[in-house]
């Protein structure tokens, strides 16, 4: 990274500015002129009688050009564009962004601080605060859990009561502030290509999905060696953990047999990323509590 911030770019930026700036400074001044006598033709001949005549270019096209010319050097002037140059009006994009932010921050940290001193029940039942909580959803969470919060393949349903890490309010503001990390190692090698087809039946069985009445048997015991650590002995899941009930019919990669064993076999990375330093505590309050109120619907105030 070094390398990009020596002061070698700095010159080579300005080099090539200046150069560019000189060529274009060139081809305007070897066209600036104006034909006193006959016109003579370039000698270029094309469909055996088409030719072109060497005129001079016209001069409201010339005169664009020096405009355009001249706005680049009062431009280079005045905004940062000549290697590292600030300016004479000392413009910034990150003084732009960072004014922005701090009129931002004195419009709204008033409304922002009135639902955080309320507690998380009554800030989803809140009309205006759900409409602001939606808005926080829509601009940083949507990405990934879509703008109805139903979720996506590897990505969950925000509006059911189904929660890997819990759906408590406090457990939502943690998740969104610190993020969560759920990783499930894959266990083919340890299990065997028919090991794998063992513990997908018994999972299979666990929610009534379609399964291998014996294969489940043997997968009964491989289950209670390998993923009781995990999911519990009765396969109810870890919320500490972040391991999901695996009896409820709830399936955050599919149901498909294929996509099971593919899970078995290879294991699951899942991230989401925390949002507490971004967004500071008290947006982070308020989407917590619209996230709060999409799966237990409270009533509207």
């Amino acid at each position: 990274m070094a390398d990009f911030i020596s002061g070698f770019w700095n010159a080579y930026v300005m080099g090539l500015v200046g150069l560019s700036l000189l060529f274009c400074l060139f081809v305007l001044m070897s066209n600036n002129k104006r034909e006193t006598g006959p016109v003579e033709l370039h000698g270029h001949v094309w469909d055996e009688n088409l030719a072109e005549y060497n005129n001079p270019l016209p001069r409201w096209w010339l005169y664009l050009f020096w405009i355009t010319l001249i706005f680049a050097v009062v431009y280079l002037v005045m905004y940062p564009g000549f290697g590292n140059t600030k300016g004479v009006l000392g413009w910034s994009a990150v003084g732009q962004y960072e004014t922005e932010m701090r009129k931002a921050e004195e419009r709204y940290a008033p409304i922002f601080a009135k639902y955080q001193g309320m507690e998380v029940a009554a800030v989803a039942a809140d009309d205006e605060a759900r409409g602001a909580g939606k808005r926080l959803f829509v601009t940083y969470c949507a990405q990934c859990h879509g703008a109805d919060a139903r979720g996506a393949k590897g990505f969950p349903n925000l509006t059911d009561r189904v929660w890997n890490w819990g759906g408590e309010a406090e457990t939502i503001k943690t998740t969104i502030t610190g993020g969560r990390m759920g990783m499930m190692p894959p266990f083919g090698p340890v299990l065997g290509p028919e090991g794998v087809k063992d513990v997908v039946s018994y999972v299979r069985s666990l929610s009534g999905l379609a399964h291998d009445s014996l294969r489940a048997q043997r997968g009964a015991e491989l289950f209670q060696q390998n993923c009781v650590a995990c999911h519990g002995p009765e396969a109810k899941g870890t919320q500490a953990m972040g391991a999901p009930n695996l009896t409820d019919g709830d399936w955050l990669y599919g149901s498909t047999e294929a996509v099971m064993t593919e899970t078995v076999q290879n294991g699951r990375t899942n991230r989401m990323p925390g949002f507490g330093e971004f967004l500071g505590e008290a947006k982070v309050h308020l989407l917590a509590s619209y996230v709060y109120g999409l799966s237990n619907q409270p009533a509207a105030k």
